[in-house]
């Protein structure tokens, strides 16, 4: 629906917290009102499930983080069973992003931190050096795959603990709120969507989606997609709303 000026929009995560978000611009300059709500959540697990899992803190050398949420609930449940974290312990991190924010939990300098490039593959290097360490990777109930290729590939002594979980948040309370548009970052908010409101009319709500995943989700949703990113003109999703509001809003 082109032509219809924006005046609201959704945006399916928390609200970030810095100063000047790229957001707050959008609000001051094209005067939109912008709200915040994550449609998903992360739930950790219980020290009971991690048990269920036939997973013992006590079998590993090395631990893999792939994310800031695998860092946290590691640790957290590492408390939780009464686990002292050995300072022998090795720390495989996917990101520079996810090695700093280690430093939460440990002392840098007495620790010994392996950190790929991006990707999960970067890490390939430093496991070649270390084949003999027993692995545990704390993940979320969703793996992407490319995390086990890699692990299995390279015949690593690896053990998967599901440490948390990612879950529908309840949106019952946006029934009847209309919003001009709706901001997408992952499939699974497009899913939390259709479980909240599986009787959703798309109608004049424009839908803006991130990423390529999100743009099939979104897609196989049946959902019309008005504004996506990133594109080369608009990397961020911000630029390619700006772009967006800067056409239908002008008149």
């Amino acid at each position: 629906m082109t032509g219809m000026k924006v005046k609201t929009i959704l945006v399916s995560q928390p609200e970030p917290k810095v100063e000047n978000s790229p957001y707050a611009k959008l609000i001051e300059k094209e005067n939109i009102k912008v709200d915040f709500r994550p449609f998903i959540h992360v739930e950790g697990a219980t020290a009971k499930e991690v048990r269920t899992q036939k997973v013992d803190l006590n079998d590993f050398t090395a631990i893999i983080l792939t994310s800031r949420n695998a860092v946290d609930h590691f640790f957290r449940l590492a408390e939780e069973m009464r686990f002292k974290v050995p300072d022998s312990m090795k720390y495989f991190c996917q990101s520079e992003a996810v090695a700093y924010y280690l430093q939460k939990y440990v002392v840098y300098r007495k620790r010994k931190i392996y950190v790929g490039e991006r990707l999960f593959s970067d890490l390939t290097a430093h496991f070649k050096k270390y084949k003999n360490e027993k692995f545990l990777l704390p993940s979320s109930d969703v793996l992407k795959p490319d995390v086990p290729k890699t692990l299995d590939e390279l015949q690593l002594n690896w053990t998967r603990g599901v440490f948390y979980k990612t879950v529908i948040s309840d949106l019952s309370d946006l029934r009847d709120v209309y919003y001009d548009v709706l901001v997408f970052f992952s499939p699974s908010g497009i899913e939390s969507l259709l479980k909240n409101f599986p009787d959703f009319q798309q109608n004049n709500t424009r839908i803006a989606v991130f990423g390529n995943s999100t743009v099939k989700a979104a897609s196989d949703a049946g959902l019309r997609i008005d504004i996506k990113a990133p594109t080369p003109e608009t990397p961020s999703m911000t630029m390619a709303i700006q772009k967006y509001v800067n056409e239908v809003n002008k008149s």
